[in-house]
C-alpha cells in the first residue's frame, strides 16, 4: 500500500513541494489527491469520497501532512477511524485522537510506524 501511495505522486515528483492525501481500504489505496496545502489535499480526498458515496467509517487517511488537531478533527468528522501520516503529530492532534477515539499514526514509513493512539486498531501482517 505504501509503495501504491507513494508512486501516486507525480505533482510530488515533478515539483517536491506538495501534500499528499489518500483513503484506502485493507487492500488498496481507493482515493489519492494532490495539493499544496495539506488540509486541501485532505479536502480534496474526503469531497471525492462524499460524491462517490464512499463510507469512510471502514477505511483510513493517509496524509503526508503534520497530524495537527485540525487535520484530526476533519478525519472525526468524517467518521475516519485511523489517520497515517509519514509525519508527525502535534500534541493537541494526539490528546484530539486520544479524546475521540481516532487511532493515529505518525512517522509511516513502510511497515515502521508510530502509534500514537487507538493501537487495538493496528494488526500486525506477517512476512
Amino acid at each position: 500500500m505504501g509503495h501504491t501511495f507513494g508512486r501516486s505522486g507525480k505533482l510530488y515528483r515533478q515539483t517536491g513541494g506538495v501534500h499528499a492525501c489518500g483513503i484506502a481500504d485493507a487492500h488498496e489505496l481507493l482515493l489519492f489527491a494532490e495539493d499544496v496545502g495539506r488540509h486541501n489535499a485532505f479536502d480534496k480526498v474526503v469531497g471525492m469520497a462524499l460524491q462517490q458515496g464512499l463510507e469512510l467509517t471502514h477505511k483510513f487517511a493517509l496524509t503526508t501532512g503534520r497530524l495537527s488537531a485540525e487535520i484530526v478533527a476533519k478525519a472525526i468528522a468524517h467518521g475516519v477511524p485511523i489517520l497515517a501520516s509519514s509525519s508527525a503529530p502535534t500534541a493537541m492532534g494526539v490528546q484530539w485522537s486520544r479524546r475521540f477515539g481516532l487511532t493515529l499514526v505518525g512517522f509511516l514509513r513502510g511497515r515502521r510506524m508510530n502509534v500514537y493512539t487507538g493501537y487495538q486498531r493496528i494488526v500486525p501482517q506477517d512476512g
